[in-house]
């Protein structure tokens, strides 16, 4: 990515920091959809039908949208190509993104494995590991490198998102190094809030505490999916 790319991508980052955060998790689930219908061959749809199969209401989508500019004609709906271009265009998800990932462990290798992230655009440029065990070898066709090797890679390859799939106890020390090389992004699989204040974006994946979620869901005879609406 050159110098000009990354300094737009800071900027359009930077100018949509009062969008919340439920509505960017939303624009996610219309482009799945949105993928689905013209997966069935389908040229338009209506906010209605948009939201039936996503348990979302034809207002909150064009509220949510209409962050974004004007979409779709009233009456006539959208069009679903030009829909996805835009949601893609809007999540970023019309350019590859270069990712570090810190961790190469079981679940660093579940996620070196996990094919849907080359076809969503995100490549998976480095991997690092402070196991001298793992370091040097290659799992998944990728070299591990040692964690001295972090912030020159990163500079080197313009990656721009990390990984963090380290135990809790390294998770901080390893975003803030993450961050000083350059990173902006960075999706957290350590269960531990991460400090990084308005230096980079951070999303965490807690399985135990998605887990605790669920179980409360059953115990109270809960149906359906709180996912949306978070």
């Amino acid at each position: 990515m050159s110098p000009d790319a990354g300094g737009d991508k800071i900027q359009r980052m930077t100018s949509r920091q009062q969008i919340p955060g439920p509505t960017v998790k939303r624009l996610t689930l219309y482009l799945r959809e949105v993928d689905r219908r013209l997966a069935a061959g389908e040229t338009r749809v209506s906010s209605r039908k948009l939201g039936e199969g996503l348990g979302v209401t034809d207002t909150q989508i064009r509220k949510d949208l209409s962050w974004f500019g004007q979409f779709g004609q009233a009456g006539v709906g959208y069009l679903l190509e030009d829909l996805g271009d835009r949601l893609r265009a809007i999540l970023g998800k019309d350019r590859t993104w270069k990712t570090a990932l810190v961790g190469a462990g079981r679940l660093g290798q579940a996620i070196m494995s996990y094919g849907p992230f080359a076809r969503e655009g995100f490549e998976i440029a480095a991997v690092f590991d402070a196991d001298p065990g793992l370091v040097g070898t290659e799992v998944v066709d990728r070299r591990i490198r040692p964690m001295e090797d972090l912030d020159r890679l990163i500079r080197e390859r313009d990656i721009l998102l990390g990984i963090v799939s380290v135990p809790k106890e390294a998770a901080q020390a390893t975003a803030d190094l993450l961050i000083e090389a350059g990173v902006l992004g960075i999706l957290n699989f350590a269960p531990v809030r991460l400090e990084v204040g308005d230096r980079a974006s951070v999303v965490t994946v807690d399985f135990s505490a998605r887990l605790e979620q669920l179980a409360f869901q059953v115990s109270l005879g809960l149906k359906g999916s709180i996912d949306v609406d978070e």
